[in-house]
């Protein structure tokens, strides 16, 4: 590989939409487990008169959530990769079946993005003389190695973000008084939402004051209403 080819390669790799894939399950996945595991929490030290049946409640809800969070996202990339696979091999028959067909359509996607008609065509001539199959599933299909999901490396980054997430407000509810511990469990999960809202819009590039007001706000509307089902049923649970 020559060094201009090294260069070019570094150039793309800094591009954040190089991190979409993994950034979105691992943030999902991660506030997910601090709402969750959260919301959980307040719901159950709002009725509560001991720290026990809070910390089962928030344990429970942390090693379910994880489970689910990675099956889940295990089952719906999966299902995202089966479909370009059939759609793969669609084109891999149509380009064998119809071949004049599928290079004027490759043609006039070019033409559309901007190319003169006999510039389109050229360039989907040389595009099918070196890779026919490669050229439609990219600018056809719309699939390429920044868009493909892989399911193992989704599922490991949505249980594991989660988790992590999960851990923070479990631990409060190890360590923190229990008087008034819903508002304790509440601040420390802000906090980390915070932190990981930032964190989050440093990796992918984008605004940290936006993501923080967003994230903050869902936030404390779940773990509000969560709150609000435990003093509206005012169980005391003992």
């Amino acid at each position: 590989m020559t060094e201009k080819s090294e260069d070019l390669d570094d150039y793309l790799d800094s591009h954040y939409i190089h991190r979409s894939n993994w950034l979105r399950a691992a943030v999902l996945g991660a506030n997910d487990g601090i709402l969750s595991t959260a919301s959980i929490a307040i719901g159950v030290a709002t009725a509560s008169a001991t720290r026990e049946p809070i910390i089962l409640a928030t344990l429970a809800g942390l090693v379910a959530g994880a489970l689910s969070m990675a099956a889940g996202e295990y089952v719906s990339v999966s299902s995202q990769t089966d479909i370009e696979k059939a759609d793969i091999e669609r084109e891999k028959q149509e380009l064998e079946e119809m071949p004049e067909i599928e290079l004027q359509r490759l043609a006039e996607i070019y033409e559309k993005r901007g190319l003169k008609k006999t510039t389109a065509l050229t360039v989907a001539k040389e595009l099918t003389q070196h890779n026919a199959l490669g050229a439609h599933i990219r600018d056809e299909l719309g699939i390429n190695e920044i868009s493909q999901a892989n399911p193992i490396q989704a599922a490991f980054a949505s249980g594991a973000a989660f988790t992590v997430g999960g851990l923070l407000p479990f631990l409060v509810t190890l360590f923190l008084p229990l008087n008034s511990m819903e508002y304790s469990i509440y601040g420390f999960a802000i906090l980390f939402l915070i932190i990981l809202g930032a964190l989050a819009a440093k990796t992918g590039g984008s605004s940290i004051g936006k993501a923080i007001a967003r994230i903050t706000f869902w936030g404390t509307v779940a773990m509000g209403l969560t709150a609000l089902v435990g003093y509206l049923f005012n169980v005391n649970i003992a």
